[in-house]
């Protein structure tokens, strides 16, 4: 019976290949948010996990030092790279995390840039933590990812 039952999953993964969708959702009884969503429902075959990108240039060097615009552009650009790798593309993207040290009101505009710069229109859901520091004191900006594709 277990073996049957492998075997329908198996064929079941067949007619689902290459069918991903991400249908995102923001209740009408929760306040609408401008730059992601509350929920991201997904359907897909494969799930790819982006370690939190720093803010460094391909050769390892710090890029924008102090300059949370600058870091912001390399985080996501990052984050758009390390997708691209994995054969998938921004919009497949149901949720990001975002870690900022000394996070205050005012970085969000700035932020929010950097992510549009990547996402465009496509809001997966996101979290954005202030954090007291980073893994280096010069990373100001760290981003994660997880995609459905």
């Amino acid at each position: 019976m277990i073996l049957r039952l492998l075997v329908l999953a198996s064929n079941l993964h067949a007619y689902t290949v290459n069918r991903v969708t991400l249908e995102c959702i923001n209740p009408p009884d929760l306040p609408t948010p401008p730059t992601y969503s509350h929920v991201v429902i997904t359907t897909g075959t494969k799930l790819v996990f982006v370690a939190g990108q720093e803010p460094e240039d391909e050769a390892g060097n710090l890029v924008g030092d102090g300059d949370l615009a600058a870091q912001a552009r390399q985080v996501f650009a990052n984050v758009g790279r390390a997708l691209a790798a994995a054969g998938a593309r921004p919009d497949q993207v149901a949720k990001i995390t975002i870690y900022v040290a000394g996070y205050r009101r005012e970085h969000l505009p700035v932020i929010e840039a950097a992510r549009v710069a990547v996402f465009g229109d496509h809001k997966p859901a996101d979290t954005l933590l202030g954090v007291e520091k980073l893994s280096r004191s010069e990373y100001l900006i760290e981003v994660d990812a997880f995609a459905v594709i």
